[in-house]
Parts: structure tokens; sequence; C-alpha cells
């Protein structure tokens, strides 16, 4: 099976699948219809116990959703592939048996959400101090797995990986010789490498889009914006700063053509790119910039020309995308889950489980509120109808799967 282009999934009539980091196209959208607005007694199709602990989100394939724990008095990290249609957990296999490393207070040890091209489910974890990623089939069934190189951060480790045509994209930016690598998806063997700059951890994921008439994948970190083609790891154009860490990922404005980004530590800003500069763009490429409503962790989205954003700290805001003005701000209480949106509405959960849907405008429209009574971490999927949340106990299904109606 051939994994199609993140980006032409755009252009699909069939229904979506969410097989990786903030979905198909990378961005925390959907096309599908007939989400529900809210969590009810009604909307609720189930509530399953999940194993361990983790950060890590859920991803969606057909009939089966696939995400990671790691089971601290075990030791182990494990993948889970559990049943759409009831949350029944199918099988679960364990990845990697290892000593747990430190980390930061809101980080885990299963924080890296898997990814799959509909054949094997991929995976990241540290052990101790080398990365590892491991390939296993719908069956549980590992078919590879490979050590790509060291990595160190006194905040643990949170690389996902992505897909891109044959290939597996992990980012490895770190305190150290910090690289990113695509491996072979049918054997894991190394197809490029990329040495990153400035020996810096960051946590962020690429983005990968048709951005000024060319494939580029965006990578924010390690005190730099830097675009690289992703067949081949080559660089395009890279930009200084603006800060030293990021997490949030990048995201791209179809309507003004701009990419978008937020970051980070220590100094915090929103940045406005233009994608079709080369070399270094760093007081060429800057539309707009702002240091407010800046978010470090959370990533943010864009929906029909607005960018909408919430802080770690709670503050939510919503700029016009191509010229940067904020048109509003309402206090949500902290975040870290990233923002996923599907038929103009954004959803937004904070860290108390609490399920805002607004519609993107001039002014905050609250369509509703609603509570999940658990803690939330990761990030929602996506996928026919029907939104996925792990909570810090359960995953939940919130929605009635509905046919392939996915929008242009």
């Amino acid at each position: 099976m051939r994994f199609v282009l993140p980006f032409l999934f755009a252009a699909t009539l069939h229904a979506e699948n969410w097989p990786q980091w903030r979905g198909p196209r990378l961005d925390g959208t959907s096309l599908d219809r007939g989400f529900p607005t809210e969590l009810t007694e009604k909307t609720l199709a189930w509530k399953a116990e999940l194993p361990g602990e983790g950060h890590a989100s859920p991803i969606v394939w057909g009939d089966r959703i696939f995400t990671v724990a790691s089971l601290p008095e075990e030791q182990v990290r494990v993948l889970l592939c559990l049943d759409r249609a009831t949350g029944k957990v199918q099988w679960q296999k364990e990845v990697l048996k290892t000593g747990l490393e430190g980390k930061h207070r809101l980080n885990s040890h299963a924080s890296s959400t898997p990814a799959t091209d509909g054949e094997k489910v991929f995976t990241a974890f540290l052990d101790q101090t080398e990365v590892v990623i491991s390939a296993h089939d719908f069956s549980g069934k590992q078919v590879w797995q490979v050590r790509p190189g060291t990595f160190a951060s006194k905040h643990g480790f949170c690389s996902s990986p992505i897909l891109f045509e044959d290939k597996v994209i992990v980012n490895c930016d770190h305190d150290g010789p910090g690289y990113m690598v695509a491996l072979s998806r049918a054997d894991g063997r190394e197809l490029w490498r990329i040495q990153r700059p400035n020996q810096t951890r960051s946590y962020c994921v690429p983005l990968i889009r048709e951005m000024a008439g060319r494939t580029q994948m965006v990578l924010t970190g390690s005190k730099c914006v830097t675009s690289y083609d992703p067949r081949d790891g080559r660089l395009l154009w890279m930009m200084d700063g603006p800060t030293e860490q990021f997490v949030a990922s990048p995201v791209f404005d179809e309507k003004s053509g701009l990419l978008l980004l937020s970051g980070g530590f220590p100094e915090h800003h929103i940045l406005a790119i233009r994608p079709d500069g080369a070399g270094d763009v760093t007081n060429t490429h800057i539309e707009w910039r702002t240091n407010k409503g800046v978010s470090y962790v959370p990533s943010p989205i864009c929906e029909k020309g607005w960018l909408l954003i919430v802080s770690d700290s709670g503050i939510g805001h919503c700029f016009d995308a191509e010229t940067g003005e904020i048109v509003w701000e309402e206090r949500m209480k902290e975040h870290h889950a990233s923002l996923v949106s599907a038929e103009r509405h954004v959803y937004f959960i904070n860290d108390f489980g609490l399920l805002r849907t607004v519609k993107p405008g001039t002014k905050y429209e609250l369509l509703a509120e609603s509570e999940l009574d658990e803690k939330v971490y990761a990030s929602p999927a996506m996928s026919e109808g029907q939104i996925f949340v792990r909570g810090s106990k359960h995953l939940f299904c919130i929605g009635k799967r509905t046919a392939a109606t996915a929008a242009r």
C-alpha cells in the first residue's frame, strides 16, 4: 500500500483516517463531517480504561485505534491496539523494556504519538540515552527495530514519528549533536540524515506541505526555523531564532500563503513567514510578528484564514492569519493539548478535561462546553464524525461513526 502525501488528503472524497500526530495533514484539521460539538450521555460512544500512563495521542486507521503507554512498575513501554467500535483492547505488545529516563513533571514516558500507513505501526521511545524506532504489523508482530542515535534532555523524550511517501521521519533535536533521520518504512534502513545546528533540545514535529510551489518540510527548533526537501533532506531555507526552544508544531494558512509558528522559551514569539525564500531568510521573509498570545506546548490551528491559539497558561486568542490582528481573546485555564478542527469548528480541551467548541471569527463564539471529568494532556484525534480523547485513565470516543463524506 502506498502512503499518500499528507497534503494530498485535502482533495479526497473518502473518509479520513487519523494516521499520525495532528492527523493526515499534520496540522490538526479533519475534512470529515458529522462531529458532535460536545460530550453528553448521548454522544459518548464508549469510554475505555487504558493501562499505564502516557501523553501520546491516539491514531486511527479504519476499525483500529493505536496508542502507546508506559507501565512504570514493569519499566515497559507498550503498543496498544483497540477496537474502534467498542474500545476493547485487541492486543498489547511490549516494545521496549528499560529503566525510565528522567523527565519534566508535565512529560510522560510515553509521549510520542505513533504513526501508521495501514500496514505497519511505527513508534518512538528512549532507551536511557538511545532513540528506539520500531515497526509492528497490525497483528502486533515486530517487523523491525533500529536505534538511529543518542538523545539527551533533562525534560525527557517526546519525538513523534511522521510518514512521507516511503519514509518514517523522526526529529531528534536534543542537548547534544541533534539530528533528523528518514528511515525506510519497509525495513528501517537509513535513507537520509540531517545534522541539526545549535545542539539545543526542542520537541517539534515537522510540517510537510506544498508551500510556495514546492514540497517543504518545516521544522522549528534548536534556535532556528528551517525548511528541507523531505525526499532527500536538502536544506531549502533557514531563519535564525526567534527563540531557543520550541514544542508547538507550525501550521500553514492556505488563504494568505503564510507559515505560522509559535515558540517558546525563553523568548515568546508568534511569527508569520513567507515560505518562498532560499538560503538565509532571517531578515527578509517575516510578514508579521507578535509577542502576545504565544503558546509554548499546544500547537495552534488555521481555519479559513483565522489562526487560533491557546497559551499554556490558558489564554486563547484568535488572529487574522494574514495581518496578525487579534480579533478576540478568552481565558480558558491551563492547556497542553493541541487544537483540532472540523466543519469550521475548533476544539479546545484544557488540562482539567473541559472541552470547548468554538466557531472562528471576529468575535468569540462558544458553541458548546462539556466536561470529561479527567485530566487531559494528549491531543485529540478526529475521524469519520468521531473524536477520540485520551485522558489520564481512559480513552473517550465521542460521536457516531459516519459514512465516507469528507468535505472538499
